[in-house]
């Protein structure tokens, strides 16, 4: 898969150096070693397409003015045969460089003969990665932060996928701990509850109005009611309702039963629904997973204990005090902490610890990505080092953390309050906006920026809604090209595309020849962003070309054909942009 851009800058640093081999062959410059230059791609197209500062490092290698050196090597380029028209020198010795006509035409035919797998490339050479993101809590629904999360994540791996990587996507699974521990009280109590009451507003419910049975029941156990819920329990509705259900199905046939006892059924009841309702949730959010990883595995094979039992061994945790403590100092870290506590209980880390020992070391990925949010600072830098104390090289282990997002709606900021069970959770805001809005949204920003998500804004069908503009110029080229057929003008195979001179079908065309790079820089820095911005890059320059330079009443036949591929070329990159995020490309709007 080729990518046009890279091609050229290869092929310049090639005309330069022989210039510069042809200069030294004549004595003209001194024959010393060249320093390394930089060719990029100025931001004013009247400077070049590509500039390049040779001249400028060489000065006080070869003791020579820079615009010297620029003027000489100037003299001796050959451009026969290559990509590019002509170069010229400007200021203190800058090398502008001007492509080829040859070179725009081939961009569009690249697109063209490429199709589907256009702006994909080998970057990653095939390298294992394993993102890991969303891993909601499974006591409760997800979240918007899951909501954003979730967008980043899955649309993460799909461009390290493009990049040439084989990602791999996982949902880690909290299924011990504290976290069900809490789970299972708060359950326990909501069940009892209803039991105090004899159930009499859950049988009635059962053929009913549920929402409403939950809105009495959490009215009565706010504080001076009836039933006071403590502190350390879970208030959703969605706790109500597992209790509720399974008191219809069952009745009070856990009142009696030991506090443990009831606590396990009920949590062996209600979270198997609950992680089945994560991943329902999610595929309608366009998420699968290739792997649901259940914490409970780690401790069922043994490997929190073998964990800190390697750290022992290796001298790099400790005991005092009847607990084991990690050697965090020897990594740079303020303090020491514990891994098993002096009852013997391990500290929520450890499993984590061996989560992650598991992804590097006993399946082997070469890379683990985790999105998290950025409350998570804190916590990398530990399993960071408790890797490294392992023997993991800790630099396989890459984080991207993810601010909270702010939801808005006309103009004012959504409060979302868990103490009442009412925060806006992905669910419904799904059934609020589309899918489409949410994914290109969540993924308009880069992961650690503040982001407000405005809610009128993603459901407006106008140019100022991003995805809508986006998704419009993919329906306006299938407009087009729908009327065009209409009147007996089909896409033709071939044109003559050097006729495509106008400066904005050249701007178009040089944003198509960059989604390669894109993609890559994209994967390197683990920022789906930088797709969504290419979309409305590309859309803006399509829109603006299309207003000023007609397809249908070209000057010619044969450049009504050329604007015809080059607008299906745009077509075709704009679906592969969409694509990778998941969005849908509808051809009528």
């Amino acid at each position: 898969m080729s990518d046009l851009i890279n091609k050229a800058s290869l092929q310049l640093r090639e005309i330069i150096m022989d210039a510069l081999g042809a200069l030294t062959a004549e004595e003209a410059i001194p024959a010393v070693p060249v320093p390394a230059f930089g060719i990029e791609i100025p931001a004013d197209k009247s400077h070049g397409d590509f500039a390049a500062n040779t001249a400028m490092v060489c000065a006080k290698a070869f003791r020579m003015n820079p615009r010297q050196i620029a003027d000489l090597i100037l003299g001796k380029l050959n451009l026969d045969g290559t990509l590019f028209d002509r170069a010229e020198t400007a200021g203190p010795g800058f090398l502008n460089f001007f492509l080829s006509r040859r070179w725009f035409s081939d961009v569009v035919r690249n697109v063209l003969d490429e199709g589907d797998d256009y702006g994909k490339t080998d970057f990653g050479a095939g390298k294992r990665v394993l993102v890991e993101f969303v891993s909601a809590n499974p006591t409760g629904p997800m979240h918007i932060g899951n909501a954003r999360g979730g967008a980043i994540g899955d649309c993460l791996a799909s461009v390290l996928n493009a990049a040439g990587y084989e990602a791999k996507r996982e949902f880690y699974v909290n299924d011990a701990g504290n976290q069900i521990e809490k789970f299972g009280k708060s359950l326990s109590l909501r069940y009892m509850q209803i039991c105090s009451d004899n159930g009499q507003k859950v049988m009635a419910a059962a053929d009913g109005d549920t929402e409403k049975l939950c809105a009495d029941i959490y009215a009565e156990s706010g504080e001076g009611q009836t039933f006071e819920m403590p502190e350390d329990v879970y208030l959703g509705t969605d706790i109500i309702e597992h209790a509720a259900n399974y008191y219809a199905v069952n009745g009070n046939s856990l009142a009696d039963v030991s506090e443990e006892d009831r606590k396990k059924a009920l949590v062996d009841y209600a979270l198997p629904l609950n992680i089945a309702g994560l991943e329902r949730d999610l595929k309608k959010y366009r998420i699968v997973y290739d792997n649901w990883f259940r914490e409970s595995t780690v401790h069922e094979k043994g490997e929190t204990k073998s964990i800190v039992d390697k750290l022992l061994d290796a001298g790099k945790a400790y005991e005092e005090d009847g607990a084991v403590w990690f050697r965090a100092t020897e990594y740079g870290l303020d303090k020491d902490f514990v891994l098993r506590r002096s009852n013997g209980l391990y500290t929520y880390i450890v499993p984590d610890i061996a989560y992650h020992y598991d992804k590097l070391v006993t399946r082997g990925f070469d890379k683990a990505i985790n999105v998290l949010g950025a409350d998570h600072h804190g916590y990398v830098p530990r399993l960071k080092a408790a890797l490294s104390a392992l023997g993991v090289d800790s630099d396989r282990l890459d984080v991207v953390l993810m601010q909270m997002v702010r939801l808005v709606r006309k103009g004012e900021v959504v409060k979302l309050s868990k103490r009442s069970g009412k925060a806006i959770t992905l669910v419904t805001l799904l059934d609020e906006i589309p899918i489409d809005a949410a994914r290109f949204y969540f993924n308009l920003r880069e992961a650690n920026s503040q982001f407000e998500f405005d809610l009128d804004l993603a459901v407006e069908q106008s140019s100022q809604n991003p995805v809508y503009y986006v998704q419009y110029a993919h329906a306006r080229i299938c407009s087009l090209l729908r009327n065009l057929e209409s009147e007996g003008i089909s896409v033709p195979q071939s044109a003559d595309l050097d006729l495509l001179s106008d400066q904005r079908e050249a701007e178009l065309i040089r944003h198509l020849a960059s989604l390669p790079g894109e993609i890559n820089l994209a994967a390197k820095c683990y920022d789906p962003a930088k797709l969504t911005k290419y979309a409305i890059d590309l859309a803006t320059l399509f829109h603006r070309f299309y207003d000023a330079c007609s397809v249908k009443n070209a000057a010619s036949a044969e450049i009504m054909n050329a604007r015809i591929l080059l607008c299906t070329a745009v077509r075709q990159t704009l679906r592969n942009v969409l694509a990778i995020l998941n969005i849908n490309m509808p051809e009528k709007m």
